[in-house]
């Protein structure tokens, strides 16, 4: 039970963070480009509590983890978007999807960062440290997860963003069938030859941005 106690500590408040600015991201980008649906329903806010879908984001991924299953899956209560209210909705949609994983990738690099100060001013709190590398793995394997190119995930309304008309509207169909073909994919474990790749990517990047800062302080292992 303490162990289980002590993981949910590390890892709860990386993914509450992680999934709160996701979705804010979201709402931002979206008033941002002109459609102020979200900032009305205060989804422009850090706010977890906005963001939080009871089933999603607390019920299925804690039953999971206690079921010891080999993926954890969860959602956030999704930000509603008008398009035709976009200035230029087809790249501005693709902008709103493309905010939420790159909040993440952002998030990874303020987590490494957390790392680097606690170990620059001598805090190696086991909990601390395991907290930063938590939080860097959750973001990143967010950040992978969400780009796979599937609506209803932000890759898939990239994709339609970005693609021709006629392409679109019939790639745009598979979104009712989303939500089951990521389940399955996830317990094929096919979206890992997505994921590792993009995590490892996601991992390049933030040694790249840190390497002057890693030849004095040790790095955390990515």
């Amino acid at each position: 039970m303490d162990e289980i106690i002590y993981k949910a500590a590390v890892w709860a408040l990386p993914l509450i963070f992680a999934i709160t600015l996701h979705e804010a991201a979201h709402a931002y980008v979206a008033r941002f480009f002109g459609d102020p649906t979200a900032y009305l329903l205060g989804r422009v806010s850090l706010n977890p509590i906005r963001h939080i879908d009871l089933l999603g984001t607390i019920v299925i991924p804690a039953a999971l983890f206690l079921l010891k299953s080999p993926f954890i899956f969860g959602y956030a209560k999704p930000v509603p978007v008008r398009f035709d209210n976009l200035r230029n909705p087809r790249p501005h949609s693709a902008m709103v999807a493309l905010a939420g994983p790159a909040a993440n990738l952002l998030m990874a690099v303020a987590w490494t960062l957390f790392n680097l100060v606690c170990l620059a001013a001598g805090l190696r709190n086991p909990l601390l440290i395991e907290m930063a590398s938590g939080g860097v793995l959750i973001n990143l394997a967010l950040f992978a997860f969400n780009l796979f190119p599937l609506p209803p995930l932000d890759g898939g309304r990239i994709l339609l963003g970005l693609l021709p008309v006629k392409m679109a509207l019939p790639f745009s169909r598979l979104e009712r069938y989303g939500f089951f073909i990521v389940l399955a994919l996830l317990y094929l474990n096919v979206l890992n030859y997505w994921m590792v790749p993009l995590v490892r990517a996601g991992a390049w990047f933030i040694r790249f941005v840190f390497y002057p800062v890693s030849l004095f302080i040790p790095f955390i292992r990515l």
